[in-house]
């Protein structure tokens, strides 16, 4: 007795053997996936670890926020505990996201935020003197900034120590937020 060979049959688009939650299994693939499977999860981005390009973004950051900082204080002639919690966050932010979640990071990001608090109310300082005296910011600043100095050590209060302590704690926490 001879078999014969049905002939040959189009690939199935609908419902394998008139399951209609069965799906057709891709080229190669052994089995079918299985209904609600999800892809397999992806791994994480490699997280950065620059140390130096965190510590370059945290120093220009620096340098920026002082300056702005400076003019805030300069322009209003007070202090202002926000301008310092952005001065501090600011830094932190720019080191985070450049140099990832190296642990020096937010340490260095807090040190360069006293700093540039520090360098800030001077800016503010000399701003204010300058409106008083007929002289020019870049000539006080830049040349006699040991004048400058003394008016700030005249100036400080407790408040300003608490000002350095703030954008310190804002650089620290925002480095690490920023890197994670």
């Amino acid at each position: 007795m001879s078999q014969s060979v049905p002939p040959p049959q189009p690939p199935q688009s609908g419902p394998v053997d008139g399951n209609p939650y069965a799906q057709q299994a891709p080229a190669g693939a052994p089995y079918p996936p299985q209904p609600g499977a999800f892809a397999p999860p992806v791994p994480p981005a490699p997280g950065r670890n620059n140390v130096a390009l965190g510590v370059l973004a945290a120093v220009v950051a620096a340098v920026a926020a002082a300056a702005l900082y400076g003019v805030v204080i300069g322009a209003t002639k007070h202090e202002i505990g926000y301008a310092a919690v952005g001065v501090g966050f600011v830094i932190g932010l720019a080191a985070g996201k450049a140099g990832g979640r190296n642990p020096a990071l937010p340490v260095v990001s807090g040190l360069l935020a006293l700093g540039a608090v520090y360098l800030g109310q001077l800016v503010g300082e000399a701003m204010i003197i300058t409106k008083q005296l007929p002289v020019s910011f870049n000539e006080l600043f830049f040349q006699h900034i040991d004048v400058v100095q003394e008016v700030w050590k005249k100036d400080v209060d407790p408040l300003t120590f608490v000002f350095f302590a703030i954008a310190a704690f804002a650089a620290f926490s925002g480095a690490k937020k920023a890197a994670a």
